[in-house]
């Protein structure tokens, strides 16, 4: 039988197919008998194995689950998630991974409202605007805009997490994309408001020096609560599943939330801009 030598270095494709056939030859299993057990041809498992076909989300999480690793760290999803996303930051296409199981996700942005809330426009038009500034592709401004539509989807699940939302004052009164998109993506803050898994709290100005954040942050309490923070600068994100480091942050977001608008004021905030108003 031909046997072809695999390059994992050569792309995150063929890495993939490698750690595929790697796992699957730890165990003594031929293709045929991990056929059986993810439900895909052994056809289609060899052109995975060796880079002729990409896998997909589908097919990622299937051998998770043949090979038990859909609750570490490095799982087939997380791989799978890097091939798709190569355009975003080191570290992201984990995080949302991780995002689409947890059962609580504690959010504050700076600037912008976050992708768990963007109307489709408001993602295009972020996304177009960094085309044209020559910081991504056309093809990957695709691929942000729909990742900002996979997230939402994964969220909105028969029992949905408890998402709480601290925006920035900035993040709602940053023009973007025009009057009818930025009244839009108001309208979808206020509808986020009313849901019954949701808190959406907006930090003003005023605040000052009692926010205690400079940058956005992501907290994930897991279903086993497991907590983990992800946080990012212009160049890179990190992921830290560290109690020791994500303790504390979780203890300053409730500062935060303290010192913050409440919902209700929150929304009254939205509702005066939306009309027009200071």
């Amino acid at each position: 039988m031909n046997r072809k030598e695999l390059n994992p270095d050569s792309s995150p494709g063929a890495a993939f197919g490698a750690r595929l056939r790697s796992s699957r030859e730890e165990r003594c299993w031929t293709q045929e008998d991990l056929s059986d057990r993810m439900g895909y041809s052994s056809t289609h498992i060899s052109a995975v194995e060796t880079s002729r076909k990409l896998p997909t989300l589908r097919f990622s999480r299937s051998a998770d689950r043949a090979f038990g690793t859909g609750d570490t760290a490095d799982t087939f999803e997380r791989q799978y998630r890097e091939i798709q996303h190569g355009s975003l930051l080191e570290g992201f296409p984990e995080y949302v991974g991780y995002e689409g199981r947890a059962a609580e996700v504690r959010v504050y942005e700076v600037g912008v409202v976050p992708g768990l809330l963007q109307t489709p426009e408001y993602a295009t038009v972020l996304a177009e605007s960094a085309v044209k500034r020559g910081a991504i592709t056309s093809d990957q401004a695709k691929e942000r805009i729909s990742l900002v539509a996979e997230r939402q989807a994964a969220l909105a699940r028969t029992h949905p997490p408890l998402i709480l939302m601290v925006l920035d004052e900035s993040c709602i009164r940053r023009p973007i994309g025009g009057p009818e998109v930025m009244d839009a993506q108001l309208a979808r803050l206020i509808e986020f408001a009313r849901m019954p898994n949701t808190v959406l709290q907006i930090a003003p100005f005023d605040m000052a020096e009692h926010r205690p954040f400079d940058l956005p942050l992501y907290v994930l309490t897991m279903p086993d609560r497991q907590l983990m923070s992800y946080a990012e600068s212009s160049h890179r994100g990190h992921l830290d599943r560290e109690s020791a480091s994500v303790v504390p942050l979780l203890t300053a977001y409730h500062q935060l939330q303290a010192e913050a608008l409440s919902q209700a004021a929150s929304v009254a905030m939205i509702s005066q801009l939306r009309k027009g108003s200071p």
